[in-house]
């Protein structure tokens, strides 16, 4: 699949569940499906007090960061600094466009890593950079931010690794069949590496891919420790993590599912399916507590799951507005971001069980890829920084201020 101009762009493009294999996954891409008649709506009439919240919830666009030729596929914050993905290349930007110590001229052209393949998900851990691309592999890059006049980072491995490889191919039992004459050992992906997520430890890097497995790296030497195959019956294009050891994978297949690790045998095992998009699946996001998790769909909804008494995620309700799917979401404090190919991002905030939409942004010319928030420190407890990347080939930085309930 090559990645083409914002205006050839195809559906299989933004929308990350289309699958060279699966041509009926990139349908619903094109024409969003209809949302949700089971699931009741969260967004009531907002009572006084919401009323008065969306009324003085402010926001605005501090700044557009223009360099990428391509489509933003990945962001991420890491200390003072943005990382942005895109067709082959990572670039570095400042956190808050507002600060003055470092002049976010001279990092506009700040291309730090180079590679083959789209950049489709960004994780940071201490002084590495891990990149998940399109060329069905996992970079990690060495951070040099101590200069700023153009250093690019050194690759320190390709997982899967040399050694994990040829170790791996000595025995018959690690070849997996990926096509009818080909085979390949279980170490590696064989298809676009979706998405990325660090366990609480940051022991663990866990992988998801349109090969629809699921697949757990120590951080430590980059060994494959465990791959989890067929993991669901179609591409897999999100993967979120708990702070209680809970793996939550969403799929193209139009479900979501939950994997804990077993003390017994120390190998992944399915608790739960989560059945309630009639559409795939293309982002999750979970609540900083891990209390409640959000999907988006191409069914244009997004489902909010709560846990209940047992520990098991229900069906909380749908938020609805968007008028195409939703292709991502990032959860911050007690909000929740949404980003869709309807070109807006939408800021939603719950409270007694019932959500309002606080605010629609709007200013991207493409469909919104990709999202990541942060509480903005400079300024106040109320203020959000927003990060938005988009097939425009833009990222837009919001600042939000949202009165305290």
């Amino acid at each position: 699949m090559g990645i083409m101009s914002y205006d050839q762009t195809s559906n299989s493009d933004y929308d990350s569940q289309s699958h060279p294999d699966h041509l009926q996954a990139s349908l619903p891409a094109l024409y969003s499906q209809p949302s949700l008649p089971s699931v009741p709506s969260l967004t009531s009439k907002p009572h006084h007090r919401h009323q008065e919240i969306l009324s003085t919830t402010h926001h605005h666009c501090l700044t557009t960061l223009e360099g990428h030729s391509s489509y933003v596929s990945s962001l991420t914050l890491a200390g003072k600094f943005l990382y942005s993905g895109s067709d082959k290349e990572i670039r570095l930007w400042m956190r808050n466009p507002l600060d003055s110590e470092i002049d976010q001229e001279e990092l506009s052209n700040n291309v730090v890593a180079v590679a083959k393949g789209a950049v489709k998900s960004l994780v940071v851990l201490a002084e590495k950079l891990f990149s998940a691309h399109q060329d069905h592999k996992i970079r990690v890059w060495k951070i040099n931010n101590q200069e700023t006049n153009q250093h690019k980072y050194t690759r320190l491995a390709t997982l899967p690794t040399l050694g994990d490889r040829a170790f791996k191919s000595l025995l018959p039992k690690n070849q997996v069949q990926i096509r009818r004459h080909k085979t390949s050992t279980w170490v590696h992906h064989v298809d676009t590496v979706s998405a990325l997520a660090l366990s609480s430890d940051e022991s663990h890097l866990y992988s998801v891919s349109w090969d629809r497995t699921l697949k757990i790296w120590r951080t430590s030497d980059f060994k494959c420790m465990e791959s989890v195959a067929n993991a669901h019956d179609d591409a897999i294009n999100a993967v979120a993590l708990s702070n209680d050891g809970s793996v939550y994978t969403g799929s193209a297949d139009k479900k979501i599912k939950v994997w804990r690790k077993s003390s017994e045998e120390n190998k992944h095992s399915l608790v739960d399916t989560l059945e309630r998009h009639n559409s795939g699946i293309n982002a999750l996001a979970l609540s900083p507590d891990g209390s409640v998790l959000y999907s988006g769909a191409c069914d244009r909804s997004i489902v909010v799951w709560e846990k209940d008494g047992g520990g098991n995620m229900v069906v909380l309700g749908g938020l609805r507005g968007h008028t195409e799917s939703i292709l991502c979401l990032a959860a911050v404090s007690d909000l929740m971001f949404s980003g869709s190919a309807d070109k807006t991002i939408r800021i939603w905030r719950g409270a007694d069980r019932s959500y309002s939409c606080l605010a629609v942004l709007e200013g991207h010319r493409g469909p919104v890829k990709c999202l990541t928030a942060s509480d903005d420190r400079y300024t106040s407890d109320e203020s959000y920084l927003l990060y938005s990347g988009s097939l425009d080939c833009d990222i837009k930085v919001w600042q939000i201020n949202v009165p305290l309930l």
